[in-house]
C-alpha cells in the first residue's frame, strides 16, 4: 500500500469542504451545467467556480463546455480511488481492533480464573 499518492491528497483536500462534496452528490445523479450547480450555494459565480476549480483539478470532476455551456461530470474511477483506500484503512484498523478486544477478553478470562 502507497502511503503518499498525490491523487488521492488531492481527491481528499476537495472532499474536505462541504460545498464540494454537495456538488459531488449532486453529480452522482446526473451531469449538470455550472448555473444548475451553482443555484443552491449562496455565494457569487466567481467563489463557486474556484470549488469547481478544486474538484476539475483533484480529477473528481470533468468539464465539457459545448457553446456557451459548461456541464460537469463526475469521474467515478477517482472516486473509487479514495474509497479503495478508505477500505484498506477500515480493513487495517478493524483488525488490529479485533486483536485488542481478544487481548482483553484473555487477559480477563486470566485474571478470573486466578492468573
Amino acid at each position: 500500500m502507497e502511503t503518499c499518492l498525490p491523487s488521492l491528497d488531492a481527491a481528499f483536500h476537495a472532499l474536505a469542504d462541504p460545498t464540494r462534496r454537495a456538488v459531488i452528490n449532486r453529480l452522482m445523479t446526473s451531469p449538470a451545467p455550472v448555473k444548475e450547480l451553482a443555484e443552491p450555494f449562496r455565494m457569487g459565480l466567481p467563489a463557486f467556480l474556484k470549488h469547481l476549480r478544486v474538484l476539475e483539478d483533484s480529477g473528481l470532476i470533468a468539464t465539457e463546455k459545448t457553446g456557451r455551456i459548461r456541464t460537469c461530470r463526475v469521474r467515478i474511477e477517482r472516486l473509487t480511488e479514495a474509497r479503495s483506500w478508505l477500505s484498506e484503512q477500515h480493513a487495517l484498523w478493524q483488525a488490529r481492533t479485533d486483536r485488542l478486544a481478544d487481548y482483553v477478553e484473555t487477559r480477563m478470562s486470566g485474571d478470573e480464573n486466578g492468573g
